[in-house]
């Protein structure tokens, strides 16, 4: 079970290993999560998330929750059965702590704005 031990702004430490680009939590992988507009979540920046069967994906809208996500990304995820929380990165990083130790969680953390 993967672990955020820190955030701040520009950067997370994810099992000791410090990143330094937006990611995405998957199982037991870190990737980074190349978005197409900065500041805006795209459907197919999170459809791909659904491949990895969770109940619950985590967004994270950056330090100031700056990055936004549509009513309708959330509905559309929503409807396929997985609980969606979008909070600032900082609160998502303790959310995604918490729910990955009794639900498969997968996480998007935008970490900057």
């Amino acid at each position: 079970m993967m672990e955020i031990e820190a955030y701040c702004f520009g950067e997370i430490k994810i099992d000791g290993k410090v990143y330094d680009h937006d990611v995405i939590l998957a199982g037991s992988e870190v990737r980074r999560w190349v978005r197409k507009e900065s500041h805006n979540v795209l459907w197919e920046e999170v459809e791909n998330l659904l491949d990895f069967s969770p109940e619950v994906i985590i967004i994270g809208t950056g330090s100031v929750g700056v990055m936004k996500v549509s009513p309708k990304i959330i509905a559309k995820l929503r409807e396929r059965g997985v609980e969606v929380v979008v909070e600032r990165t900082g609160r998502a990083s303790e959310i995604f702590d918490e729910f990955s130790k009794k639900k498969k969680v997968v996480a998007a953390l935008h970490l900057t704005c």
